[in-house]
């Protein structure tokens, strides 16, 4: 009985023992400890993990040159530098420097362009100045080469669900029945509701507030009232600017006040693309820094008149360009800057040499989508990513320009 008795504590402990070196072990791995029996004894290292993701997923995934998985998948890397390509069959290669950090995440995430986009017309009319509303969901622009009655303003609604095919989804907002609508200068409101039309006469410019959504069939002539509607309207956009920064810490305020001149903020309210309003080294905010910061292609040291993206999760200043051809107040209604927020917020559309490029928001992987005939200052992003929208008459010098969307997926 004794004898079974240590037999049993004996077997106890030694059921403990394992427990506790399969618990130490795993805990051990899940932190990036990694078993190496390849140098004659075996030895215990750190490494880092590198998290692969893609659109579309299944690419392949190369280190240094050298394919170990597909995406959506984890890799273990010693801490240093890697060059990761991600790569798929009728689409552009993906490829980026990052640095792998023991114990930490580090994400390699893949937005992939296919090197044959479909390209599909949206409208057939002939369109003239299109112009994106604030939402980025609403294209307006002016037909005027039919009828009186199909002659006018229409917007275009992105976000449709209810259409049969892309080219149904376009509404008349006015017509020439009502004024000379199709020659007019239009901009939207800030909230994307309203559209002001402005029409030149031998009397002077009339201008009139349409509802977007409608057909005006009794156009609103606000000419008298203008500059109190305009001023209704720089209230609120300042006041959206104003809600974005007042969460932010005041350290942060004062950063953006001193060197930033702010040219839009990304979709998702957390990134801010700006022109520098002077030569700086900008401060960290964070302090210390948040781990697995990919900081490789961070830029503090900033030059006046350059363009640059602010990460505030990350409190991280990319470069997109040296010099902008042009700066955009927060006053104006349009603006010819060729660089643009895609919708998922990690990317922009920028025009450059005629070629429409699509770029990672800290200046990777700047890749063209489109090299053919498009008119330069009318590209715009589908509402959800999927497509780009350009106005181009496909180098046919007989018809008028329409609306075509390119695909991305």
């Amino acid at each position: 009985m004794e004898h079974e008795s240590r037999g049993s504590i004996w077997i106890s402990l030694l059921i403990l023992v394992f427990l506790v070196m399969g618990t130490t072990l795993a805990i051990l791995y899940a932190k990036g400890y990694r078993f190496n029996f390849l140098s004659g004894k075996p030895t215990v290292s750190k490494t880092g993990l590198l998290v692969t993701t893609s659109i579309p997923d299944g690419a392949a995934v190369f280190v240094n040159g050298a394919l170990k998985t597909a995406t959506n998948n984890t890799l273990d890397l010693a801490p240093g530098q890697y060059t990761i390509t991600i790569s798929k069959d009728g689409y552009f290669s993906w490829k980026k420097n990052v640095e792998i950090q023991k114990e930490l995440v580090t994400k390699a995430n893949a937005l992939l362009y296919p090197v044959a986009p479909k390209l599909e017309s949206i409208t057939v009319t002939g369109v003239q100045t299109p112009l994106i509303d604030p939402s980025h969901t609403k294209i307006a622009y002016l037909v005027a080469s039919q009828s009186a009655a199909k002659n006018g303003i229409y917007v275009y609604d992105m976000n449709s669900r209810s259409v049969l095919s892309l080219q149904t989804a376009t509404k008349q907002v006015v017509s020439d029945t009502r004024g000379a609508f199709s020659t007019s200068a239009i901009s939207w409101s800030p909230d994307g509701e309203q559209i002001l039309a402005t029409i030149s006469g031998t009397l002077g410019p009339a201008t009139y507030l349409l509802q977007a959504n409608q057909l005006n069939t009794t156009p609103q002539n606000v000419t008298t009232i203008l500059p109190s509607i305009q001023a209704q309207f720089k209230a609120d956009k300042m006041q959206k600017i104003q809600s974005q920064v007042v969460g932010l810490k005041p350290a942060l305020k004062k950063m953006i006040a001193e060197n930033f001149t702010i040219l839009a903020w990304s979709p998702d309210d957390t990134k801010i693309l700006y022109v520098a309003s002077q030569s700086a080294d900008l401060p960290l905010i964070i302090k210390p820094r948040l781990l697995a910061v990919d900081t490789l292609y961070e830029k503090r040291q900033v030059k006046a008149g350059g363009l640059y993206v602010y990460d505030i999760k990350e409190d991280r200043n990319t470069k997109i360009l040296d010099q902008t051809p042009s700066i955009c107040s927060t006053d104006a209604d349009t603006c010819d800057l060729p660089v643009t927020w895609f919708p998922d917020s990690a990317h922009f559309i920028m025009v450059n040499d005629k070629q429409i490029h699509m770029v990672d928001y800290d200046g990777a992987n700047d890749t063209v989508v489109y090299a053919g005939p498009f008119l330069d200052n009318y590209v715009f992003p589908w509402v959800d990513g999927t497509r780009l929208v350009m106005l181009t008459n496909l180098n046919n010098s007989t018809i008028l320009p329409n609306l075509y969307t390119i695909s991305l997926k």
